[in-house]
């Protein structure tokens, strides 16, 4: 499917070791939807050099330029780029930044996560969590969707969406993964608790850093116990559905591995991901595993957890009900209401 006139949309995200890689994986699945209906995109953000993701954005063919510092600055670029519609999408982002790419006649996409990101003047916002409620307070016209089936995947996501029976390995094989960069140090704190349970488990953790790998390297282990501490990987979604489950961070990885078709178990490890891990909880699509800063307090993990390892049964219907949840669509919707936009000039 072709777009008819071409837009050019840029896309102002970040990633940084120090706050993951979450906003600029979802803006890249929304690169791949655009270019596919015809649209120009450029990336205007900082890679933060995680190497791993260097080598994503370059697969993507998406051209990237470095930021500037000031909002005007950034303007210029916009408009010097012939710019039909950026999306912003960043908490750290400055908050008169859409407004002032608004004045300088572009169209305005802005992605919140509840209240994070929503102090942007947009002319469309897209907040992709589950159980989301339409932002309030845009400019007059503004157009606000919410809600899971808004959330956007690669085409490494989508091409391995899981149809048919999920693994039963014995011992069941688990990715553990806590963001891209893992900023909170999470892997360090669950890991070990899984492995207290004593049940016999492959574990296959994500570990940016080098001395964390190590660590989890040197973890004691019980009778079926492995683990293997591995770099970020691009493609995720090839290494998650070799596994029996997850254990994921409450970020946008967990609606990665839902819409896969992988069980997953959740842990909320700041606090803008409390909202998406409460209501993936209370819609029974996941097993919570608790609060980061509980669990190091608390120093195990809860008995969902073992179920989730020992019981297939389980983990095939917390698959079936990820699958029908997620249905990889969202970046479509996005696309079509933000070209709708800018070519109605919003």
């Amino acid at each position: 499917m072709t777009e008819a006139p071409t837009s050019h949309v840029v896309l102002r995200c970040d990633a940084h070791p120090s706050f993951g890689v979450g906003h600029l994986v979802r803006c890249l699945a929304l690169a791949q939807e655009l270019l596919a209906r015809g649209s120009r995109v450029t990336l205007l953000g900082g890679l933060g050099g995680i190497a791993w993701l260097e080598r994503l954005v370059a697969d993507s063919a998406v051209p990237v330029i470095p930021p500037a510092d000031e909002i005007g600055s950034v303007c210029a670029q916009v408009v010097d780029l012939g710019a039909d519609a950026v999306v912003l999408d960043g908490y750290h982002l400055q908050p008169a930044l859409g407004e002032a790419l608004r004045e300088a006649g572009v169209t305005v996409l802005a992605m919140v996560d509840g209240e994070f990101g929503a102090v942007q003047e947009a002319d469309v916002y897209i907040d992709q969590n589950l159980g989301a409620v339409p932002h309030t307070g845009g400019p007059d016209g503004s157009l606000a969707l919410a809600g899971v089936e808004y959330a956007m995947f690669r085409d490494s996501v989508l091409d391995r969406r899981r149809t048919g029976t999920v693994p039963a390995h014995r011992p069941p094989r688990v990715l553990a993964v806590f963001g891209g960069t893992d900023p909170y140090d999470a892997a360090r704190t669950v890991v070990p608790q899984v492995l207290d349970l004593g049940e016999p488990v492959e574990l296959t953790v994500v570990a940016a850093r080098e001395e964390v790998r190590t660590a989890l390297a040197a973890l004691p282990t019980g009778p079926g116990q492995t683990v293997h501490a591995i770099e970020p990987v691009a493609d995720l979604a090839a290494l998650a559905v070799e596994q029996d489950l997850a254990i994921s961070a409450s970020g946008s990885s967990v609606w990665e591995l839902l819409c896969l078709g992988v069980p997953t178990a959740v842990v909320c490890v700041a606090d803008n991901q409390r909202l998406g891990y409460e209501m993936t909880v209370a819609e029974g699509v996941v097993v919570p595993v608790g609060v980061l800063d509980d669990l190091r307090a608390l120093g195990s993990v809860p008995p969902g957890v073992r179920r989730l390892l020992t019981d297939t049964d389980h983990r095939a219907d917390l698959a079936r009900r990820g699958r029908a949840l997620v249905d990889g669509e969202g970046r479509a919707r996005v696309s079509t209401a933000l070209l709708n936009l800018t070519r109605r000039g919003h």
